[in-house]
C-alpha cells in the first residue's frame, strides 16, 4: 500500500511506464464546484443545506464551461494514466452521468479503447424543484397565480431521481492478440467467475449505497460502496496486481485491494480525506 498527500498531476508523471495493471478511479465531476481544486468544506456545507447549492437543487447549476473544464481536465491525467498503464489495462471511472460524454470523449482521444460504460444502480433521492414558490412571489393577481399553478399541475425542474452513477470501461490497446497480451502483461482479460448475489458479471450491477457504520467511517460526498469496488477488482484484477486510484477520495477502493490480495497506490489532494483513507485502510 502507497499512499500519496498530493495532486495526481505532480505524482503520476512519476510513476514508470506500463507499470500500472488496473487503473479505478472516481474524479471530481465539474459539476456544482466540483473543479480540480474544489473546497470539500465549503462544498460539504452548502450540500447539507437542504441539498441546496445556489439556490439549485444539486447537480443543476449549468454552466458550459463545466463540461469543457472537465475535458481538458480528464485529458490532462488521462495521459498519465495511458503511459503508466500496461497494455491491455483496464481505466475504469466514475461518472456523474449528465458528462459523461465529456470524460469518454478525453479518455478515448488520448488512445484508450471505450469498451463499455457499467451503470452502478443505487437509490437516490429526487433532487427536482417545485416553481409554485416563484409563482407565488409573482407581483400579479392572486386569480393570475391560481391559473398559472393549475397550469403547471406540479411539474418540476428537469432534475429526474438519480438512481445511477456511471463508470466508463477504457482499456489500454493490446500488445497482440488477447492471449499474446495475457502471457507478455498479465492483463487484459475478465475473470467472470466473480458474481454479485449468484449474477454473471453485467454492466449493470445494483449495489446499496454505503450506510452505517460504512457510511459514517467515510464521510464522503460521493462515496461508493466496498461490495461494489471488491467486485471491479476481482473482475478487472488477480492477486498481487497494482491498482492505482489517483482520486482516492477516503479509500475504498484501497479497502477493496487491502481485502483481496492487491498492491494498491493511492492519492489524494484533499488533507482530511487523506487521513480517512490512510486509517481505513490500515484498519482494513
Amino acid at each position: 500500500m502507497k499512499l500519496f498527500c498530493e495532486d495526481c498531476l505532480y505524482r503520476l508523471p512519476k510513476i514508470e511506464n506500463n507499470s500500472i495493471d488496473c487503473v479505478i478511479t472516481d474524479p471530481p465531476y465539474f459539476i456544482d464546484g466540483m473543479g480540480d481544486n474544489w473546497d470539500t468544506k465549503e462544498l460539504t456545507k452548502s450540500v447539507k443545506k437542504s441539498g441546496i447549492i445556489g439556490s439549485l437543487p444539486v447537480g443543476m447549476k449549468f454552466d458550459p464551461q463545466q463540461g469543457k473544464k472537465l475535458y481538458d481536465f480528464t485529458l490532462k491525467y488521462s495521459k498519465e494514466i495511458f503511459r503508466i498503464l500496461k497494455p491491455g489495462g483496464f481505466f475504469l471511472v466514475c461518472n456523474q452521468p449528465r458528462l459523461l460524454h465529456r470524460s469518454a470523449c478525453a479518455i478515448e482521444d488520448v488512445g484508450f479503447e471505450i469498451r463499455d460504460v457499467i451503470t452502478w444502480i443505487r437509490n437516490g433521492q429526487g433532487k427536482a424543484f417545485s416553481q409554485d414558490h416563484f409563482v407565488k412571489r409573482m407581483k400579479i393577481s392572486e386569480e393570475e397565480k391560481v391559473e398559472i399553478l393549475n397550469s403547471l399541475s406540479g411539474r418540476k425542474t428537469p432534475q429526474l431521481r438519480g438512481c445511477h452513477e456511471d463508470i466508463i470501461l477504457a482499456q489500454k490497446p493490446k500488445d497482440g492478440t488477447f492471449v499474446e497480451n495475457w502471457m507478455k502483461w498479465g492483463v487484459g482479460l475478465v475473470d467472470f467467475s466473480y458474481k454479485i448475489d449468484d449474477l454473471m458479471a453485467a454492466n449493470v450491477m445494483n449495489v446499496p449505497k454505503p450506510s452505517g457504520k460504512e457510511r459514517k467511517e467515510s464521510d464522503h460526498l460521493t462515496m461508493k460502496p466496498i461490495k461494489l469496488m471488491e467486485h471491479l477488482v476481482n473482475l478487472f484484477t488477480k492477486e498481487n496486481d497494482v491498482v492505482l486510484d489517483c482520486f482516492m477520495g477516503s479509500g475504498t477502493t484501497g479497502v477493496a485491494c487491502k481485502n483481496l490480495n492487491r498492491n494498491f497506490i493511492g492519492i489524494e489532494l484533499d488533507e482530511n480525506y487523506f487521513n480517512i483513507a490512510k486509517e481505513r485502510i490500515e484498519n482494513a
